[in-house]
């Protein structure tokens, strides 16, 4: 008998549950792409060396920058590199700019052959402005 009531109450807990009204699920999610343009290489690079080239930039801005060009998936080109460094001239900031030449070596990984490029490069920037490298330095080394 009591085997029955207990057969009885879950069939009619059974019935209760498919009877419920509609339940209603969280709609799923969707991406909502950007329509803005994409921005091509040139135009990021001439975005990059604007910033730089602002004559009024202050070290926390130069450092900012490069913070956060460094964390974007590339290694900046010359150019904006050079913007860079001559930001860092006229800050009279040479430990940022050796920070900057640093960076760009790490940044560069496994692909030994973007700094000794990027260096080629900058070559003249670097002797106009009076930068040596940390190789030249030696504190590569370290």
């Amino acid at each position: 008998m009591m085997f029955s009531a207990v057969v009885r109450l879950s069939a009619s807990g059974i019935r209760s549950l498919a009877r419920a009204g509609p339940s209603y699920t969280a709609p799923l999610a969707s991406r909502c792409y950007s329509h803005a343009k994409a921005e091509t290489d040139e135009e990021f690079d001439a975005r990059w060396v604007t910033y730089f080239s602002k004559p009024d930039i202050d070290a926390w801005e130069l450092k900012k920058g490069m913070n956060t060009l460094i964390g974007y998936d590339l290694v900046p080109e010359p150019k904006i590199l050079d913007s860079a460094l001559r930001a860092c001239r006229r800050l009279n900031d040479l430990a940022s700019a050796i920070r900057i030449l640093e960076a760009v070596k790490d940044k560069s990984g496994p692909h030994k052959e973007i700094y000794p490029y990027l260096i080629q490069e900058l070559k003249p920037t670097l002797q106009e402005l009076g930068i040596s490298t940390p190789e030249e330095l030696g504190i590569d080394q370290i």
